[in-house]
């Protein structure tokens, strides 16, 4: 077999494993989250979402980029590895250390007493995963995607049973921070598992001296992300209630469940691949290109879609007490559909090393949207979310100009690339949407709206004889018959 075909063969069988783990995870997450949100308050997301940023933070420290460092080093040793999982547990240690002494000033900002314990119990859910980040980034580094599908899964139904016991026996927000625990504890177990690795009490810090000019940049990088991903609920935990907070934590949760669901399926194989074929743009242009039409297959018509459904959606799974989030939800998930596309652009940019780009990009992008929000929240939470939607789908650009300074992807060939999948979901969501603005039954009304973008995207797709869905549809018949 050629090194190109074992790539591509590589390539296949992570995205298939990939995307079955993350439709299973999303799927299950999805069971779980109905039943504990029916059994939790709008406050009791609140809580846990105020406290979301720090714990953001904490864990981007203590893993400190050195699983990207590790995963585009041409030559990697258990030297290397013993290296970044002392540093980890020392950076964790400290950090767990300095967070436990400053949650009574938490607790002051968001003029809330009770998050001192609940931040104390929260927070030791990122020193226990630095147990498991130098395992983590051998399967990482070896394309062991069905691992760790496996490894997600078995967390995910473990953390999951346990959340719903403590939720109904009034646990309350504890069921959510505990949930947490466990579901770090399960897949840091599990990584030991299947990585086969043991540490060395030789502790030679080295390595980490020759990954730090890129994992530094990376750490930088993902702060600033945590930051952005969680300014939201650090502003409504200041300026509006607790509530707020939940309504915006609820309808954030589902978003990032549907585009997850994509970049879960990218990422385990995007970073990896790409960096398999650096030393040749033209090849590596092509592998983007492939990746970037099957990402925008995707994505698009499934935010969409989520989109135009997020009320019977949330009215029919939990209830009407959240319908507020209905509303911001139909807004994240529209800029939910190009998370997977600037996801995938910025993975182009790392896998070429170029974590300079990657760190000065995010930040002025994170940068912009603290100076939006902090000048637009007294206008409401929905202009907010406005602003950010726009700031974030207009940022595509950005990455694009970044990504043609390494291979040759003009702006045509990206547009060529996503907009027929992009003008096919647009019209068919908002057909489907006007279509039943006049039913009331909100069961009739999803059916409906599914059915009707599902049925007839895939039919034009099948009638232009779309490339990547037939390869698609092929990929799914092989593993069918096998």
């Amino acid at each position: 077999m050629s090194e190109e075909q074992s790539l591509k063969q590589k390539t296949a069988k992570g995205l298939f494993w990939g995307g079955l783990s993350s439709s299973i995870q999303q799927l299950l997450g999805l069971i779980i989250g109905i039943i504990v949100t029916r059994m939790l308050s709008r406050a009791d997301y609140g809580m846990i979402g105020m406290l979301a940023i720090f714990s953001s933070i904490a864990s981007i420290l203590q893993e400190s980029g050195f699983i990207a460092a590790l995963a585009i080093r041409t030559k990697v040793s258990d030297k290397d590895y013993n290296a970044v999982f002392w540093f980890s547990i020392l950076c964790s240690t400290a950090l767990y250390g300095l967070l436990y002494l400053s949650a009574p000033l938490i607790a002051r900002y968001y003029s809330t007493p009770e998050l001192i314990p609940l931040s104390r119990l929260a927070f030791l859910g990122f020193f226990i995963s630095s147990f498991g980040i130098a395992p983590r980034a051998i399967l990482f580094r070896n394309l062991r995607v069905k691992e760790n599908a496996i490894i997600s899964l078995t967390a995910l139904v473990s953390s999951g049973i346990v959340s719903i016991i403590l939720a109904a026996n009034g646990f309350a927000y504890w069921g959510l921070a505990i949930q947490s625990i466990v579901y770090v504890a399960v897949v840091v177990l599990l990584n030991w598992y299947y990585a086969k690795w043991k540490p060395s009490f030789h502790i030679d810090f080295s390595p980490i001296k020759e990954m730090f000019g890129f994992s530094s940049k990376m750490l930088i990088t993902n702060i600033f992300i945590a930051i952005n991903n969680n300014l939201f609920s650090v502003l409504l935990g200041k300026y509006y209630s607790k509530q707020s907070v939940g309504d915006f934590s609820q309808a954030n949760k589902w978003n990032n469940m549907g585009h997850s669901l994509i970049t879960g399926m990218i990422n385990g194989v995007a970073q990896p691949v790409l960096a398999n074929v650096a030393n040749d743009p033209q090849r590596q242009l092509a592998v983007f290109r492939k990746m970037l039409r099957f990402t925008a297959f995707i994505s698009f018509p499934a935010m969409f879609g989520l989109s135009i459904v997020s009320k019977e959606f949330i009215v029919i799974t939990i209830t009407d007490k959240w319908i507020e989030s209905a509303k911001m939800m139909q807004l994240l998930c529209i800029w939910g559909a190009f998370v997977p596309v600037n996801n995938l652009l910025s993975n182009l940019i790392v896998s070429r090393g170029r974590s300079s780009i990657f760190m000065f990009n995010t930040i002025t992008l994170s940068l912009l949207q603290i100076i939006t929000a902090c000048i637009s929240y007294p206008y409401g939470i929905n202009i907010m979310i406005y602003l950010f939607a726009a700031i974030n789908i207009l940022w595509m650009f950005v990455w694009r100009f970044f990504v043609s300074k390494e291979i040759p992807l003009t702006l045509f060939a990206m547009l060529k690339d996503i907009a027929p999948y992009f003008l096919l979901s647009a019209t068919l969501t908002t057909t489907a949407y006007y279509m039943t603005l006049g039913i009331s039954n909100l069961y009739l009304s999803l059916i409906i709206k599914v059915v009707f973008v599902a049925s007839i995207y895939a039919l034009i797709l099948w009638k232009m004889q779309s490339v990547i869905f037939l390869e698609s549809i092929q990929f799914i018949r092989k593993k069918h018959k096998s």
